[in-house]
């Protein structure tokens, strides 16, 4: 689901030693993402997607859809619980994360992870690439030419930040209320409801419409980028996408370090399923939600 929520965890990508290269492939296929970042963003689609499912039915718990599903599961007990679950897993996957960039900048001093070519840390050339896509969007200007990660994936990668630390507190707050009602106000916490709701909210519509557009549904990507699934792109791919970072690997030498197999066909298949399904439960997720927040201002 999202190609830029775990673009820089876990080990970097600098070799082909998960797959062999088959020689005489027609197409040729560089490593992007490691098997555990690939992991922890399965992880993450799987529980957004779980936290989507309940949380709405929480939040819209007076409307019709939402009682009905409630019935179906079991109340809206059963539903509590698997929004709960579904939010210690994603803490999880968030806290292997920024322990693993903590270990890799202290202990390894990774400090490219900062400021650098596998950094998501927004810099000058993002505002230019973002202001000269503009220009050729209305074609005054060259298409931008992008680095290994763009502007809209480094704000994917932030907007996961500013969610877990106002959805995940506010949630944990309301969660385990009589502990926080020890060094905040009681009032705070109803203000952590509000916060909580709209915010997850705002996550829903951010993920499912633009997130969606930028790493699949755009012109380029459509119908599907399978990279986060299987780990690895075409050539004309990495030419194409990334062309400062193709460069950069032609000129420095490293290019066939990363070369891999082709993914396997079950691989493909798998992505597909995965990718299409997340796809359609989002878009069905966003219209309902906005049915939904249309009926409550209604009444």
């Amino acid at each position: 689901m999202n190609n830029s929520y775990v673009k820089t965890i876990e080990e970097p990508v600098t070799a082909a030693a998960e797959k062999p290269v088959v020689e005489g492939s027609e197409v040729r296929y560089y490593s992007r993402f490691s098997l555990p970042q690939r992991y922890l963003h399965g992880v993450i689609a799987v529980t957004f997607l779980g936290l989507a499912i309940t949380g709405l039915p929480l939040r819209f718990s007076s409307t019709p859809l939402a009682l009905g599903f409630a019935r179906m599961v079991g109340g809206f007990g059963t539903v509590l619980f698997f929004h709960l679950f579904s939010a210690v897993a994603l803490t999880v996957a968030f806290v292997i994360h920024v322990a693993n960039l903590a270990y890799r900048l202290i202990t390894r001093r990774e400090y490219s992870l900062v400021w650098g070519s596998s950094s998501m840390t927004p810099n000058l050339k993002d505002i230019q690439d973002l202001f000269a896509q503009f220009k050729w969007f209305f074609f005054r200007g060259p298409k931008p030419k992008f680095d290994r990660y763009c502007y809209w994936d480094k704000m994917d990668y932030w907007a996961v930040f500013w969610g877990m630390g106002i959805i995940g507190f506010s949630g944990y707050a309301m969660w385990f209320a009589p502990f926080f009602a020890k060094f905040i106000p009681g009032s705070w916490l109803n203000i952590a409801l509000l916060i909580h709701g709209e915010e997850a909210l705002l996550a829903v519509g951010f993920i499912f419409t633009i997130h969606f557009f930028n790493t699949h549904l755009r012109p380029d990507n459509f119908p599907m980028d399978l990279t986060i699934f299987t780990g690895s792109q075409t050539e004309d791919h990495l030419k194409h996408r990334h062309p400062e970072e193709y460069k950069r690997l032609v000129e420095s030498g490293q290019l066939e370090k990363l070369r891999v197999a082709p993914p396997p066909q079950w691989l493909k298949n798998f992505s597909w399923i995965f990718g299409t399904s997340a796809i359609f439960f989002g878009i069905v997720i966003i219209v309902l939600t906005v049915v939904a927040f249309v009926k409550e201002v209604a009444s």
